[in-house]
C-alpha cells in the first residue's frame, strides 16, 4: 500500500518481474505481501482506498467481516506536500515517523532489508513467502513501469500458484 493523493492524480509504480533481484549499496529489499495493492488517501475524516484503475474500495473494506491490515511501504504526499521527488529512503523515514505516532495494529510499516538481493530472495523463498520488491534507495517515486523497483516472485508461493491457475482458466 502507498499513502498518497487520489489515483486520478498519480498512478502506482509497476515494477517489472525479474528472475534474480539486484544487489549493491543503492538497493534495499522489501518482503512482498500477498493481497490487494491500493493507493490510500485520507481526506479529513474520510479514508479512500483506490485500485490501480481509480475505483474507491473504501466502502468494500468497511463491509468486510474480516480484519484488514494496511501494509504501508511508501509515502507520496503528506498534508498536501508532494513527496514524490524525494528519495525512497527519505519518503520511508517520513512514513515510519508518521505511522510510529499512529500506533494502530491495522496499519503496519513495511521495513526493508539491505544486503545481497539474491541471498535475501533465497531466504524469502525458503520461508514460503511471495517474494521481494527491490528498490533503488536514491530514486524518486515514478508512476507506471519503472526499473527503480523490481519484483522477484517465489515460484513456489501460493500467490504464484493462484496466478498460474487463473492463466489456465
Amino acid at each position: 500500500m502507498i499513502v498518497c493523493r487520489p489515483s486520478s492524480s498519480i498512478a502506482p509504480c509497476q515494477p517489472p518481474k525479474v528472475a534474480r533481484p539486484p544487489s549493491g549499496p543503492l538497493w534495499v529489499h522489501e518482503i512482498k505481501h500477498d493481497g490487494y495493492r491500493r493507493m490510500v488517501r485520507r481526506d479529513g475524516s474520510r479514508v479512500r482506498c483506490f485500485t490501480r484503475n481509480g475505483h474507491d474500495w473504501a466502502d468494500r473494506l468497511r463491509r468486510s467481516g474480516d480484519a484488514a491490515v494496511l501494509y504501508a511501504f511508501d509515502l507520496i504526499e503528506h498534508d498536501g506536500d508532494d513527496l514524490s521527488s524525494l528519495s525512497l529512503l527519505q519518503r520511508k523515514r517520513r512514513l515510519a515517523r508518521l505511522l510510529g505516532r499512529a500506533k494502530r495494529p491495522s496499519i503496519q510499516f513495511v521495513g526493508h532489508l539491505m544486503g545481497d538481493g539474491p541471498t535475501i530472495f533465497d531466504h524469502v523463498c525458503r520461508l514460503g513467502l511471495e517474494g521481494i520488491v527491490s528498490k533503488r534507495t536514491d530514486a524518486p517515486y515514478r508512476s507506471g513501469p519503472s526499473k527503480a523497483w523490481l519484483k522477484a516472485k517465489n515460484p513456489a508461493s501460493e500467490a504464484v500458484r493462484r496466478e498460474r491457475e487463473e492463466e489456465w482458466r
